[in-house]
C-alpha cells in the first residue's frame, strides 16, 4: 500500500498501539509510537504524536500522560472494561456449566481483546477450564437464539426433548414426540439455562433445560398463556422450585434454629419475613414447589429444620427419609 495511504489510517494505528499495548503499569513512550508507526511506514515526529494524542482526548478517549523521568509514557485509561470486571467475566464463563469447553476458550479469547496484552496474561493465569464439568452441545447458541426469536414475535415453538442413559448416550423422550408449547422466558439457574413456557395442553407453565432440546422449530401460532404470565416473575418461580425439579406448589411452614438465616436469606433472599420463636428459632412461611430435591435440601440441614405446615408435606418428608433409612437397615438371616 502506497506510503500516502498509510499515513490516512494514523491515528487508527495509534489507538490500536494504546488498546493493546498500554496500560498504567506500562505506558509507551513518544519514541515507541514512533517506531511503532514506522514499522508500518508511517512516519511521524514527536511534536505529530502529540497532536494526535490530543485528537484522541477531544474524541473522547482517556488517555493519561505518566510524566515519570524513566518509564513515562501515555497510556489508555478508560476502557469498555476495567480488569477486575474482565476477570470477574472470566471467572463467570469458566464456571459455567451451560457453555461449552471450546466456546469458554473462545469467549475469554475475545474478552482478552479487551485488555492490554499485559492485562491479558493475567486473565490467562485465571483459566482452569479443563476439568470443570461443562455441556457438550455446540448448538445450544442457536437454540437460545432461536427461543428469544421466538419470544419476540410472540410465537410457539415445538422440539424435541433428550435425556441421558446410564451408558452416556441421549434418549429421546416421548419417544420422540414434539414437544409444543408458548415460551415466555429464559432463566440461568443452577449452572443451567432454562426456558419457561407455558403447556397449553397440560394447562400449566413449565420449564426446560436448553442444552436438552432439539431441532426447536418456531411454530406459525400466537403463543397461550397470557393471562399465566401477566403478573409472572421468573425469580419467584426459581426460589421456590428446588434445582428446578418441578412439583405441586404448597404455602409451607419451615421452623429453623437461629444459626440458619444465613441460610435462608442464601436460599430465599433478604426480604424473606422472619417469625421469631421464644426459644431463639424462627419460622418462615413460603412458596414451594414440593419435590424430592425440596426434601433433599432440607435433609442436608439436619437437625436444624422442621416442616411445621402443612401436615401433608410434613409427612411426605418422613416417608422420603424413611424410604432412605430403609436401604441401609440391616436384615436378618
Amino acid at each position: 500500500m502506497p506510503k500516502s495511504e498509510q499515513q490516512k489510517a494514523k491515528l487508527l494505528y495509534l489507538l490500536q498501539l494504546l488498546k493493546e499495548h498500554s496500560d498504567e503499569a506500562h505506558p509507551v513512550s513518544t519514541q515507541e509510537v514512533i517506531r511503532y508507526l514506522a514499522a508500518r511506514d508511517i512516519s511521524v515526529e514527536r511534536k505529530t504524536v502529540y497532536a494526535d494524542i490530543e485528537v484522541l482526548r477531544e474524541f473522547g478517549y482517556d488517555i493519561i500522560l505518566n510524566r515519570a523521568k524513566k518509564g513515562g509514557g501515555y497510556y489508555l485509561a478508560g476502557r469498555e472494561f476495567e480488569l477486575p470486571e474482565l476477570k470477574l467475566l472470566v471467572d463467570l464463563v469458566q464456571s459455567s456449566k451451560f457453555i461449552t469447553l471450546k466456546k469458554s476458550r473462545e469467549f475469554i479469547k475475545k474478552l482478552e481483546g479487551f485488555a492490554s496484552v499485559h492485562e491479558a496474561r493475567q486473565l490467562q493465569r485465571q483459566v482452569f477450564v479443563a476439568n470443570r464439568v461443562k455441556t457438550e452441545n455446540e448448538s445450544i447458541y442457536y437454540l437460545v437464539d432461536e427461543i428469544y426469536r421466538a419470544i419476540d414475535r410472540g410465537c410457539m415453538i415445538a422440539f424435541q426433548y433428550v435425556e441421558m442413559t446410564p451408558d452416556k448416550k441421549e434418549r429421546l423422550k416421548r419417544g420422540g414426540k414434539t414437544y409444543e408449547v408458548s415460551p415466555w422466558a429464559l432463566t440461568w439457574n443452577d449452572d443451567c439455562y432454562y426456558l419457561i413456557a407455558y403447556d397449553h395442553e397440560a394447562g400449566i407453565i413449565k420449564h426446560y433445560r436448553v442444552d436438552r432440546m432439539q431441532r426447536i422449530t418456531l411454530v406459525d401460532h400466537e403463543r397461550k398463556g397470557q393471562e399465566e404470565f401477566r403478573a409472572f416473575d421468573p425469580a419467584a418461580y426459581c426460589k421456590k422450585t428446588f434445582r428446578m425439579f418441578a412439583g405441586e406448589e404448597e404455602m409451607v411452614t419451615l421452623r429453623f434454629a437461629e444459626h440458619y438465616s444465613g441460610v435462608v436469606f442464601d436460599r430465599f433472599g433478604k426480604d424473606i419475613p422472619l417469625h421469631r420463636k421464644a426459644d431463639g428459632q424462627f419460622t418462615i412461611s413460603v412458596p414451594i414447589m414440593v419435590s424430592n430435591q425440596f426434601f433433599g435440601w432440607l435433609a442436608g440441614l439436619g437437625t436444624g429444620v422442621r416442616v411445621e405446615s402443612p401436615a401433608r408435606v410434613s409427612e411426605e418428608y418422613r416417608v422420603f427419609l424413611q424410604r432412605i433409612l430403609g436401604q441401609y437397615e440391616k436384615t436378618t438371616e
